[in-house]
């Protein structure tokens, strides 16, 4: 942020930040392709998967209702904390765009999951969160339009809400 930039409304500085980035790609859509990239380190012995992050490493293993003991993360809770991650981030900037101050927020998202599934004990039940749910907590002045259109937003440009309501293919095979 430059001197002058400290002198702009939260709004016009953040729209100052994204201008360069939003102009580079509309004059060259390929440069916005951005590859994410996650690797595990599998351990057969422990049933556990170790993923570098960059608040350390994060310890996946089997949930309880697997045969775990609970005492690794489960792959599932990773997946809405990084639903809730993004969703926060998501809505901190379009809050911070349209000008609504929010005095606090909080994310939380809930999912339901069938251990048969996953157990391989019937094969009809889905393998997979089947449901989740969003639950956005918000002190601001906003009127309930204003709100209604941040949540709208919010869910619209969430990389992985977006990901989860249209999932892309996935494709397992052999490096």
């Amino acid at each position: 942020m430059t001197a002058t930039d400290e002198t702009l409304t939260p709004s016009a500085a953040l729209r100052a930040r994204q201008r360069p980035l939003k102009t580079a790609y509309k004059e060259d859509p390929a440069s916005a392709l951005v590859t994410s990239t996650a690797t595990a380190r599998v351990d057969q012995g422990t049933l556990t998967a170790t993923v570098p992050t960059w608040a350390g490493d994060v310890v996946a293993g089997l949930h309880p209702a697997t045969g775990g003991d609970g005492a690794q993360a489960c792959s599932a809770d990773i997946v809405l904390q990084a639903l809730v991650a993004c969703a926060g981030v998501t809505l901190s900037s379009v809050a911070t765009a349209m000008g609504i101050e929010l005095r606090s927020a909080s994310v939380t998202a809930n999912g339901t999951w069938d251990a048969r599934g996953t157990l391989g004990v019937d094969r009809e039940a889905p393998v997979g969160l089947s449901s989740v749910e969003v639950l956005v907590d918000l002190d601001t002045d906003a009127d309930d339009d204003a709100v209604a259109k941040l949540l709208e937003l919010t869910e619209r440009y969430c990389v992985v809400a977006r990901t989860l309501t249209a999932p892309p293919p996935v494709t397992v095979r052999r490096a």
